[in-house]
């Protein structure tokens, strides 16, 4: 019996959809404040700076250990123990007497947040059908954008309701005993969701045939299977570099806007609340097309929701960068705000949704750690080299935010065509 979208994602919501809500919740709840509390205790405005940058640090630095977790201990496990990690980086975050230990707890809860994601990638790259693995990547990705939507409110209302600045960190441990308790107590997705030796149509029908070929080839051949992360490097290499280098610059767009928006509204005038309306706007209209994203790719084809994502970006910030001087530029800043929160949107779930197309059937997280540190690693270099050419001049660093979109269409365009061609374009479907 083929089962329903809808149906098949339901299953899904107590042990991954709401753990991950959970987890993003509580983390975009204090990194906000992360700054804040490092002030706080003493540091001056570069090293907290550098303390709250610490989280996009280790999780870039915890993919490939998470690799390691996933293929020992199952997803459900590793979940547990990155929330165990995580619970240990927020006592950190309460306890901790100095800026440096302050920052040790913060990459803890990076690295966390590594294997937390590349645990739930890896089970539904193996166990969802692939007529509908963009839409539920879409979804997990949603959960993220949730996250980061609604956790600064959470924070502010605990900092009002309580007068202390560190108390959102308490409720991230609220956050984490009730994931872990999920994904404790739910009927395990492990169980429930067959894995692909039991259900074939969970990888998809070519990706198992191209894996048993390529198994086939290597016997034949006498070449002994390759293990870890290096040997998923160098099966897959062409394409985690080439179309994993087109995702990193996806991945640095999305960094860029939540550094180059509120910059750009700092430096024509705008105060605090304003900027942060701005911003706020852009991630509305974000999160309201995150799943979009994904009957867009299951219906169409992957190509169909990351090239038009890439290239609304680049329009946006291509015409920012003539906006800097003009009269009503706080007008035009909204208005690129709410076009790059719609391309962000409609890129929803597509890192996830190509790494898992591209990743090994029968041991996806070696590839997927492999691919999560190069998209991890373009949303942590991006922002940083738009922030120095912001320091010589907004529009320069606007321009070259949109000409690295453009080249990140152009790769999409080659790429994904060339090494996902029975998901690059794929006709509509009824009755999922």
């Amino acid at each position: 019996m083929t089962t329903s979208a809808p149906a098949f994602l339901w299953r899904l919501a107590p042990s991954i959809y709401g753990p991950s809500v959970l987890f993003s919740l509580g983390e975009y709840a204090i990194l906000p404040l992360v700054a804040v509390i490092a002030v706080g205790m003493g540091a001056n405005l570069a090293l907290a700076g550098v303390i709250a940058s610490a989280a996009v640090v280790g999780q870039v630095l915890g993919n490939l250990p998470a690799s390691w977790v996933v293929s020992r201990a199952g997803e459900r496990a590793a979940m547990l123990i990155a929330a165990a990690v995580a619970l240990v980086g927020c006592l950190g975050l309460a306890f901790a007497p100095t800026p440096a230990l302050l920052g040790v707890a913060v990459l803890l809860i990076g690295f966390a947040a590594a294997a937390f994601g590349l645990a739930r990638h890896a089970f539904m790259t193996t166990r969802v059908p692939l007529r509908f693995r963009a839409r539920a990547l879409s979804l997990l990705g949603g959960t993220n954008r949730l996250g980061r939507f609604v956790g600064p409110f959470l924070a502010a209302a605990v900092v009002v309701a309580t007068g202390d600045p560190e108390a959102p960190v308490w409720a991230f441990v609220a956050c984490l005993v009730l994931a872990s308790g999920l994904v404790a107590w739910a009927p395990d997705p492990e169980r429930r969701v067959p894995g692909p030796a039991g259900a074939p149509e969970a990888a998809g029908e070519r990706e198992a045939a191209g894996a048993a070929e390529a198994a086939g080839e290597r016997e034949a051949a006498g070449v002994a299977p390759r293990t870890g992360v290096l040997g998923a490097v160098r099966d897959g290499g062409a394409a985690l570099l080439r179309v994993g280098g087109a995702a990193a610059i996806l991945s640095g767009m999305r960094s860029i806007r939540d550094v180059l928006l509120p910059l750009w509204g700092v430096s024509i005038g705008l105060d605090a609340t304003q900027v942060a309306l701005v911003v706020g706007i852009s991630g509305t209209v974000d999160f309201l097309f995150f799943y979009t994203s994904g009957q867009i790719m299951d219906r169409y084809g992957r190509l169909w929701a990351s090239l038009p994502a890439m290239i609304v970006m680049a329009a946006g910030f291509l015409v920012l960068a003539g906006t800097h001087d003009l009269p009503g530029a706080a007008v035009w800043l909204l208005v690129i705000a709410v076009v790059v929160g719609l391309g962000n949107g409609l890129s929803s779930g597509i890192n996830m949704t190509l790494g898992a197309d591209l990743a090994p059937v029968d041991r996806p997280a070696p590839f997927l750690a492999a691919w999560r540190t190069l998209t991890d690693f373009g949303g942590a270099v991006a922002p940083l080299a738009v922030s120095a050419l912001a320091a010589v001049s907004l529009p320069v660093a606007s321009l070259a935010a949109g000409a690295l979109a453009v080249a990140g269409a152009v790769g999409f365009a080659r790429w994904i065509p060339r090494y996902l061609p029975h998901v690059s374009r794929t006709p509509p479907r009824s009755g999922d």
